[in-house]
């Protein structure tokens, strides 16, 4: 018996396994291109191309990269510069390599004393992006794993900074009527999700109807904050989209502002998709607002080209944050004795163990610079227009939302079925719609599924719409021709 075991490589092992992955990332990075963005694959196909049986002796670095391969090829390849499905940007390679060290060094970064070098970095990307949304130069807040548990961390916040009792302790029975959050009926699921994790209920999320740019109605927000005031319930928070995961619409931030400023209500931002589209010079002034905001949640993971996971949760309260996060126990205490030193992101956010997300953001802000991050953003935003052009100008296609950000949602319209929308009447309109629907449907998955582009949907009203969010640096002007022609081709195909 040996006196201890070791998982380590020998140095040639360890210059085996290097030159392995590295090989298989690069020629992954250069003809990404070139593969299925859907592979032409069944759940079943998958299950045994892959063995299943726990390993119980190890096998070799050739076998294994192998493997890797397999497993590439039976992905959906998100940096495709014909996927335009959800809200998905390709990583740079540098933030890819940027994991690879972080996870090298698998700091565990719940504290400064948990990782010092980390620590700085996280906060430093922190100010940094809030200086590149406008939000705030002095932001706080930390890295989450996504735009899903920025918004929860946020309503947290602001559910307890506007609680009348403390709530934390006593639990909300104790709490008196109802509180209540108001959102735009485009508001993403993570806000009634939330809800629903911190105890208020789905029911309290109050949403509003949009208007007809898919934007938060303010008479109506106004509308519906007196009507429950009326009626016995609290107000505490409204929650606007500074870009709406659907069509890419943003709210009034300003005015948005305003009624929470007048009711005294938190005023939250959902910028997890678009917020980054501030950085561009012709954008910016839709933004207008964002600054006042109390909380603000991002990711980077979405149009800032960094590998998943990596939201964000900036708020403008230091105080307020700590108190609905702070907690105690012996084996976290900090016996730091300096300010920054003492510093713990437990007190902050739900989480306790945290990965170094921090590392792959900080080195493609350094590596790129923001000037050219914004051009690629821009980029986007130009082919988003684009496309939209394509379709206006097409009478085979509907264009139905504008095209505020990088997201162009169209729907197939065949000349027979335009027709009949032109002379029908409302009973008859209603079915022309339907069967539009449905086609659509099929169509998407037929795209979908047929490897070449990657279109996902969005209701509009309460139609069906085709949607493409481009948030990638790899798409040019002759994938979206190419991308509306196999739309066609899915079309005669049936």
């Amino acid at each position: 018996m040996t006196d201890r075991t070791s998982l380590d490589l020998d140095p040639e092992a360890m210059r085996e396994l290097s030159e392995k992955a590295l090989a298989l990332v690069t020629n992954y990075f250069n003809g990404i291109a070139d593969l299925p963005v859907f592979p032409n694959t069944t759940a079943e196909e998958l299950s045994a191309r892959f063995d299943s049986t726990l390993p119980l002796e190890g096998e070799s670095l050739e076998s294994l990269f192998r493997a890797c391969e397999k497993i590439i090829e039976g992905s959906r390849q998100n940096g495709h510069p014909r996927f335009f499905g959800y809200v998905a940007s390709p990583a740079t390679p540098v933030g890819a390599f940027g994991d690879l060290i972080a996870s090298a060094l698998n700091a565990n970064v719940t504290s400064w004393r948990s990782g010092p070098a980390a620590t700085e970095i996280e906060r430093t990307v922190v100010r940094w992006l809030g200086m590149l949304v406008g939000f705030a130069g002095a932001a706080h807040g930390l890295l989450t794993s996504g735009g899903s548990m920025a918004n929860l961390a946020a309503l947290l916040m602001a559910h307890r900074a506007r609680s009348e009792v403390d709530t934390a302790a006593a639990g909300l029975w104790s709490a008196g009527a109802p509180m209540t959050i108001y959102a735009s009926d485009q508001i993403h699921l993570s806000i009634k999700k939330a809800a629903d994790i911190l105890g208020l209920g789905r029911d309290q999320v109050r949403t509003v109807q949009s208007d007809s740019r898919l934007r938060f109605d303010i008479r109506r927000l106004r509308e519906r904050i007196e009507s429950d005031k009326r009626n016995g319930l609290r107000p505490f928070c409204v929650v606007a989209s500074a870009g709406t995961v659907s069509t890419g619409a943003i709210d009034p931030l300003a005015e948005v502002a305003d009624v929470a400023e007048e009711h005294g209500l938190w005023f939250h931002v959902d910028g997890a998709y678009g917020a980054f589209g501030a950085m561009v010079d012709r954008k910016r002034e839709l933004f207008t607002g964002i600054e006042r905001a109390d909380s603000l949640s991002l990711d980077p993971h979405k149009w800032l080209y960094t590998p998943i996971d990596c939201g964000c949760v900036l708020f403008r309260d230091q105080d307020k944050a700590r108190a609905a996060f702070s907690t105690e126990a012996d084996y976290i205490k900090v016996q730091e004795q300096t300010e920054t030193e003492s510093f713990a992101f437990w007190d902050y956010g739900p989480e306790l163990s945290r990965r170094f997300r921090a590392l792959k953001l900080w080195m493609t802000l350094k590596h790129y610079g923001t000037r050219r991050l914004a051009e690629a953003i821009e980029h986007d935003i130009l082919m988003a227009e684009y496309m939209a052009e394509l379709v206006a100008a097409d009478e085979e296609f509907e264009l139905m939302a504008p095209a505020d950000l990088s997201i162009c949602c169209f729907r197939y319209v065949p000349g027979a079925l335009r027709k009949r929308l032109a002379d029908a009447d409302e009973k008859e309109r209603a079915q022309v719609n339907s069967e539009l629907d449905e086609l659509n449907a099929r169509m998407m998955h037929a795209v979908q599924r047929g490897g070449l582009a990657y279109l996902s949907n969005a209701s509009i009203g309460d139609r069906f719409a085709l949607r493409a969010c481009i948030t990638n640096f790899r798409t040019t002007r002759a994938d979206i021709d190419a991308t509306l022609e196999i739309v066609r081709d899915a079309a005669r195909a049936g």
